[in-house]
């Protein structure tokens, strides 16, 4: 039996009844909250019986010139479903955002990835260093500023 992928909207509704003001937007794919409420929201998708999102599938780092993109990818083994969230980072210079890593383990490698390649620092993160590139490498090579 497949995984079934939860609409945007339906979460949406749940994440605000329970933690008011941390949602941007939903679609039918997915739900985009507000970066300073990444430890919250995350912990009570983690957490709740109802949505259980027990894995961490994947984080990726998205470049659109005005913003920063951080897409995540849970998953809930129990429960069979998955959700796309992500969350928006709007200045270029010094961008960071709060890390998952205490919450999934496995959100330590991604978070080095985006932060040598796009720069984006995750606050919180217990080694964050690069880990493509070597120390002293200069710039980001995934932004779309980069020369």
């Amino acid at each position: 039996m497949g995984l079934k992928a939860l609409a945007g909207e339906e979460v949406l509704t749940k994440i605000e009844e329970n933690l008011g003001g941390t949602t941007v937007e939903a679609d039918d794919i997915d739900v985009v909250i507000k970066s300073e409420a990444v430890p919250q929201v995350m912990r009570f998708l983690k957490e709740s019986p109802e949505f259980a999102f027990d894995y961490l599938t994947a984080v990726s780092g998205v470049d659109y010139s005005e913003y920063f993109e951080i897409v995540y990818h849970l998953t809930s083994i129990s429960k069979k479903h998955t959700l796309v969230v992500k969350t928006r980072c709007y200045t270029r210079e010094n961008p960071e955002l709060p890390s998952v890593t205490p919450l999934w383990q496995g959100a330590d490698f991604h978070e080095r990835e985006i932060y040598d390649l796009l720069g984006i620092r995750f606050k919180g993160h217990p080694n964050l260093k690069r880990i493509v590139l070597w120390e002293g490498f200069e710039g980001h090579p995934l932004r779309k500023d980069y020369l």
